[in-house]
């Protein structure tokens, strides 16, 4: 399923296209006067935002001025149940090693975490700036999945996580998780790969189960 970032992008792109291609058809061609090349304009920047959304914001130079922190990537994470939570008989009372992917555009951020029990997917996400200290906060919801082979002990719930990000390309994270299971925790995390695909993931899970 598309996301709201990928049908937002997806319909900017369309409907530059689509204005570039009404203004060819209707003999308005740029390379014939000045005044037909500036109706173009808005076109151009239709795809120039989603280039920006997309790709532009990460480079150097772009980057040094918005100072907007590069998360995406997979995070080795550990999660440290406080002695308080409610945890089943028979639950895993940590530390739990898992695995977070962050997919991150400028404006969006998506992130899904996996244990050995379950996976947990955001439901929103946000980047909160401080006052230029150059540490931020990450927050967002999400809706955990345990297996079917957890499911009794370990129904699906819903949950919160805040992580402290200091840099605009941050190795590390530390932060905590809250659960309406009446669980909570600490949360370590350290930057695996910039990569997001599941074939990274493997590979990170598979080195640390390495004999």
């Amino acid at each position: 399923m598309m996301s709201t970032a990928q049908s937002i992008r997806w319909g900017a792109t369309a409907a530059s296209t689509v204005y570039g291609v009404l203004l060819y058809l209707l003999g308005l061609h740029p390379d014939k006067e000045l005044k037909y090349a500036l109706a173009y304009v808005p076109s151009l920047l239709g795809y120039l935002v989603v280039i920006f959304d997309k790709w532009a914001w990460r480079w150097p130079g772009i980057h040094r001025l918005t100072g907007h922190p590069k998360l995406g990537g997979t995070w080795r994470t550990t999660l440290s149940p406080s002695s308080a939570s409610h945890i089943p008989a028979g639950g895993n009372r940590g530390p739990i090693r898992a695995y977070l992917t962050i997919e991150q555009s400028y404006w969006t951020l998506h992130a899904t975490l996996r244990t050995a029990e379950s996976s947990s997917r955001s439901t929103n996400a946000a980047i909160e700036k401080t006052d230029g200290s150059g540490i931020a906060e990450l927050r967002f919801l999400y809706e955990n999945t345990p297996q079917a082979a957890y499911q009794q002990r370990s129904p699906r719930h819903t949950g919160a996580c805040r992580l402290s990000v200091s840099g605009s390309a941050p190795q590390a994270m530390t932060g905590r998780y809250y659960t309406d299971r009446f669980t909570a925790g600490d949360m370590d995390l350290v930057l695996v790969s910039e990569a997001t695909d599941h074939a990274t993931y493997e590979q990170a899970r598979t080195a640390d189960t390495a004999p």
